[in-house]
């Protein structure tokens, strides 16, 4: 068994009822977080030191917003506080430190976050008692009690964790769950190499089987249409309702393809028996090499930032373990200039995006497919060979994301370029 969490997102069913309760633990925490800033900022200029989050709540524990919240809620938003000005603190971005939350005269609705002691779960009516603090308690109720609806493949069990958060429009319950889940034997003792792309999202290579290509154009669709519409309705007070509608459905539509691609090569791993995927690390891929930003031209620069590379990995590492796949983070160095049938490695190889011609084999092959190849071979430490299929290598199978089924689909194989 595989001992995990899991995040669930349920709506709130009575969310009329208790809005107003909630609005005001979300607005104590924005106070609580502005209460924790204005400390920090005096100890900072008194003796340049930051406080960790032992100091915060030592110093806060009695301060009158401390008590708007249950206890360990309030602790949460310190910190919280506390990792957002370590994160400041150790980045060389040279972007200002974490602000205080406040709009005018008002302040936002904070993340509000309960713990195990102040969460009462009744799962047979589908509700949770979330304790208030001790200034928001009245004569009506110490507690709020939500009544949430998730989707129905959803058993709620073993919480850790609640957080109510403010969508823009309501509020909805961030519930984290421990799970135990049934970890399957590997399916087989293969390897597979994936060589995460810009022009295809990724290329994978199966050992002794196919190698396949899955096309980001739904992704690079969606973030042209929503940063357009974004520009356009911009205002000079901020971001405009229909501008954080349009970043929440870029956001759910980014989530959705990438589970979706995650599960899809999970599933075709087992299929084809695979023990261990090798997967490039691209967390040097925007430094150069003496460790400054990496300047690849203006559309280059923004594809890469539009890469979801490190999540894609997170997610395809956990539901990899589910069938007992380990998922292996390789270094990526030559991997793209290296020819995967003779081991030559010359820059000139890659004549244009997507195409690799060997300059010593006069192999001609797919590049990103190439790069998967050379990267399966990182974990399988064999030398490149001159036997391997180049009708894989030359034009791999396609698989193409269907908007209206929600699913990757093979695109049937014609006259591509590689």
């Amino acid at each position: 068994m595989l001992e995990t969490t899991r995040t669930y997102v349920a709506e709130i069913t009575n969310h009329s009822q208790i809005r107003d309760d909630l609005d005001q633990c979300g607005f104590s925490a924005s106070k609580l977080w502005n209460v924790g800033r204005y400390y920090i900022q005096g100890r900072w200029e008194e003796d340049g030191e930051i406080p960790d989050e032992s100091e915060l709540k030592s110093e806060l524990k009695d301060h009158e917003r401390y008590s708007d919240l249950h206890s360990q809620s309030s602790q949460r938003v310190l910190e919280e506080l506390a990792e957002a000005f370590t994160g400041w603190y150790n980045s060389d971005d040279g972007n200002n430190p974490p602000g205080y939350r406040k709009r005018g005269d008002r302040h936002p609705r904070s993340t509000v976050t309960w713990k195990q002691k102040g969460i009462k779960h009744d799962a047979k009516h589908g509700q949770l008692r979330l304790s208030k603090g001790w200034n928001l308690k009245d004569g009506r109720s110490d507690f709020i009690l939500a009544e949430y609806e998730t989707r129905p493949d959803v058993e709620v069990e073993n919480i850790q964790q609640v957080r109510a958060v403010w969508n823009g429009d309501g509020w909805e319950l961030h519930i984290v769950c421990k799970k135990e889940i049934p970890v399957e034997d590997a399916p087989g003792d293969k390897t597979a190499g994936i060589d995460l792309g810009i022009s295809n999202y990724l290329a994978i290579d199966y050992e002794d089987g196919a190698s396949e290509l899955y096309p980001g154009n739904v992704l690079k669709e969606d973030k042209h249409y929503f940063t357009r519409e974004e520009y356009q309705t911009e205002g000079e007070n901020g971001p405009s309702k229909r501008v954080r509608k349009a970043r929440q459905k870029l956001s759910r539509r980014k989530d959705h393809f990438l589970h979706t691609l995650s599960k899809h090569i999970v599933q075709r791993c087992v299929e084809e028996g695979v023990e261990k995927i090798a997967v490039g690390d691209l967390s040097d891929i925007r430094e150069d090499e003496n460790g400054d930003s990496q300047n690849w031209g203006q559309s280059g620069n923004k594809k890469l930032h539009g890469w979801e590379f490190d999540r894609f990995t997170n997610l395809l590492e956990y539901k990899a373990e589910e069938h007992g796949i380990l998922v292996d983070r390789v270094d990526e160095e030559n991997t793209s200039k290296t020819c995967s049938c003779c081991g030559q490695i010359r820059d000139n190889n890659r004549v244009e995006r997507g195409l690799y011609v060997c300059e010593s084999c006069e192999t001609t092959m797919n590049a990103d497919v190439n790069g998967a190849v050379n990267i399966r071979r990182k974990i399988t430490q064999t030398p490149p060979t001159g036997d391997m299929s180049n009708g894989w290598l030359a034009q791999p199978g396609v698989f193409l994301f269907d908007r209206e089924s929600g699913r990757f689909t093979p695109r049937e194989q014609g006259n591509c370029k590689p």
